[in-house]
């Protein structure tokens, strides 16, 4: 792969952490901080154990790390912790804020001897940007170019070491180039029941809430295997607690509250059902692709298989053809619909 140069006639501008509102604040509250905290994600958790122990025996810094899986799974927790567990300082970004070159050379230049670079949606870095991380992460420098025309020379940044954490949504756009460079790449998967209601019934102690453990595993169960949805759903019992005046929130107490916001005990929401009412309905016929879907949604085909498709994939209400989706016997169950095959199903 050919050197890529930065040239720094221009100022670079000025790279910030994500400035956190009232909710972030309060979802980085519920975050794990150690990996003893960390729920779920097992086998994930122990050869991550495994990677920090021995960086920390050889006083290192930990290899560059890549955590993918869909929205909401830990991610960015999974980053706080490993700074958390080496002692090191964390920095977070995201691919779209590094817009150029020059940005990201002025983060990797002010980052200090084993600081955590978190790089959130990795995969839409700009060409040109991720090619600067190729000398970066391999030999820990950067190639700048000062001054334009005859006089312009290229200088060589020599880096602290640190570890980069990428963070993606979608494994496959991440280039081979970059992907080979990470020393342990993770997949993130969908939890399970079980692990969500241990973490509803945690984040309930942190928000100070009374709930029992019927109430923390009715909430998991409509969380769509997703610890960020859970920790929704328990702020939205909680907002109904408080207008309601309930001082102890049961299974009955939750079944309400959900069913108010229009999470059935599925999981589905407004758009879900939307989409199984469509297949079982207009287009039950025949199976129908995902731009056709999308605009009877009222989506963007790229949210309606980034968001919603994968947990209706995973549950069986929906199957992907050659030709298209098409609803399964479960949804039409799920609707309380006839089944084209005969009888109510």
């Amino acid at each position: 792969m050919a050197r890529r140069e930065v040239e720094l006639s221009e100022e670079p501008r000025e790279v910030e952490v994500l400035a956190p509102d009232s909710d972030r604040v309060l979802e980085w509250s519920l975050r794990p901080e150690t990996l003893a905290d960390f729920v779920g994600q097992p086998e994930l958790v122990g050869h991550l154990r495994i990677v920090l122990a021995a960086a920390k025996a050889r006083g290192q810094s930990v290899d560059h790390l890549l955590f993918a899986g869909p929205p909401g799974l830990g991610k960015t927790s999974l980053a706080s912790i490993v700074a958390a567990e080496m002692g090191a300082s964390l920095r977070v970004t995201s691919g779209p804020v590094l817009g150029r070159p020059g940005d990201l050379v002025s983060l990797l230049s002010d980052l200090g001897a084993g600081d955590v670079l978190f790089i959130d949606e990795i995969h839409r870095l700009p060409r040109m940007v991720e090619e600067i991380l190729y000398p970066a992460l391999e030999d820990r420098r950067v190639d700048v170019m000062i001054g334009r025309g005859p006089s312009a020379r290229s200088i060589r940044l020599e880096l602290a070491p640190f570890t980069l954490v990428g963070a993606t949504t979608r494994t496959g756009r991440v280039a081979a180039p970059l992907r080979d460079r990470f020393g342990f790449v993770a997949q993130l998967d969908l939890y399970l029941v079980d692990d969500l209601t241990r973490i509803v019934q945690r984040s309930a102690r942190l928000l100070d809430l009374d709930l029992d453990e019927g109430a923390a595993r009715e909430i998991a169960r409509r969380s769509r295997g997703t610890p960020r949805i859970a920790n929704r759903l328990l702020r939205r019992v909680r907002d109904v607690a408080s207008v309601e005046n309930w001082s102890h929130l049961g299974t009955t107490e939750a079944e309400r509250a959900l069913d108010l916001f229009g999470v059935d005990r599925s999981g589905l929401d407004k758009i879900d059902r939307r989409i199984l009412d469509l297949l079982c309905g207009p287009f039950a016929s025949s199976p129908v692709g995902v731009r056709t879907l999308a605009h009877a949604v009222g989506e963007e085909p790229a949210s309606l298989e980034d968001a919603y498709e994968p947990y209706l994939l995973r549950e069986g209400f929906v199957l992907r053809t050659p030709r298209g989706r098409v609803a399964t016997e479960r949804a039409y169950r799920h609707l309380g619909l006839p089944f084209p095959g005969g009888g109510l199903v």
